[in-house]
């Protein structure tokens, strides 16, 4: 055979195999855009933002079903959802933070002690493998994002203007990687898929970053909107991201006490390209222990202009402990 057939064999194979890469990195893709594989039709890549512009307030949001994690959950953080296992993300409170009667070298509380937690379970809840990560006093995870490939999650001091490791967890082999480690408290991470940048809010959401992938800060905005404090979000395409989250505002006295709060729950959608909030609505349906649902993990799909939003409010040791609550509703489609 001679050397210019043989270089033509290498050079067929070689992008067979390149072809076959791209399949398999666009499918994981996909997979992450819906991870109940339903709504797998031409559009169904806008599907989940066109469906959100038709939520409002009187959205009829039913309570489908509940399911119970028999493990120790703590209090929980951020979900996601991968063909194979559900991820969620959690803090074990060791030694709880403590107020400083003034800032102190730059911080406003000790940074406690903790544990922090992604478990990964299969899709009937049972625990898989439990993942530790964090550093020192970084050991609170937050929102997470799953990106067809990779879950991502931020790992920070439980203390504002702090710091945080942003952790990348191969979905399949479960590897875990640390991407970088930024100056500030991180509480939520997406990918954003067009760009392939990542996206994080700090403490209270007030804040937004986009890094690439080696950690070098590419720009950063301050949140235009304070309806609700953003715990767990989700890239949506085109260069959006979805969030859900709660606000603890306080009672009259006569709701119980002058200590008493309501927890005012909602979602937003955000552009990722003007920075600017395309929708937001509350929500205002309760967990068992009491919480309002969005309280942390978030998790949206839709199928047309029917959606499904997988919500874990309750910690381990509350209520009947941290369960997945499927909520359902059917909307008119933005056009």
């Amino acid at each position: 055979m001679s050397t210019t057939h043989t270089r033509g064999i290498l050079t067929a194979a070689a992008a067979i195999v390149l072809a076959a890469s791209a399949i398999s990195i666009t499918a994981a893709a996909q997979a992450a855009d819906n991870p109940t594989g339903a709504g797998n039709h031409g559009d169904r890549n806008t599907a989940l933002a066109d469906a959100f512009n038709g939520v409002d307030r009187n959205t009829n949001w039913q309570q489908t079903s509940k399911l119970k994690l028999n493990f120790p959950t703590y209090h929980t953080e951020g979900i996601a959802y991968s063909q194979d296992h559900i991820f969620l993300s959690a803090v074990q409170i060791i030694e709880p933070t403590v107020k400083f009667p003034t800032p102190q070298n730059g911080f406003d509380r000790t940074p406690g002690k903790g544990v922090g937690h992604l478990f990964v379970m299969d899709k009937a809840g049972a625990l898989q493998k439990d993942i530790v990560l964090g550093e020192g006093d970084m050991y609170h995870p937050g929102g997470i994002d799953f990106d067809g490939t990779n879950v991502w999650i931020p790992v920070a001091q439980y203390r504002p203007d702090s710091s945080a490791i942003i952790y990348r967890v191969d979905a399949a082999t479960l590897d875990v990687h640390k991407q970088f480690e930024v100056k500030d408290h991180f509480g939520g991470i997406v990918m954003d898929k067009q760009t392939g940048h990542l996206v994080g809010n700090t403490w209270g959401s007030r804040r937004f970053a986009e890094w690439d992938l080696q950690g070098k800060q590419l720009s950063t905005w301050q949140n235009p909107n304070y309806f609700i404090d953003y715990q767990d979000c989700q890239y949506v395409p085109n260069s959006r991201m979805l969030c859900s989250g709660i606000t603890n505002l306080p009672q009259t006295p006569a709701a119980g006490g002058t200590g008493a709060i309501h927890e005012l729950g909602g979602m937003a959608m955000i552009d990722l390209k003007s920075h600017s909030v395309i929708r937001d609505v509350p929500f205002q349906q309760w967990s068992t222990a009491g919480h309002v649902a969005t309280r942390n993990p978030f998790k949206m799909t839709a199928d047309g202009g029917h959606l499904t939003m997988k919500v874990a409010p309750d910690n381990g040791e509350e209520g009947n402990g941290t369960e997945i609550l499927t909520y359902e509703a059917t909307v008119t489609p933005a056009k």
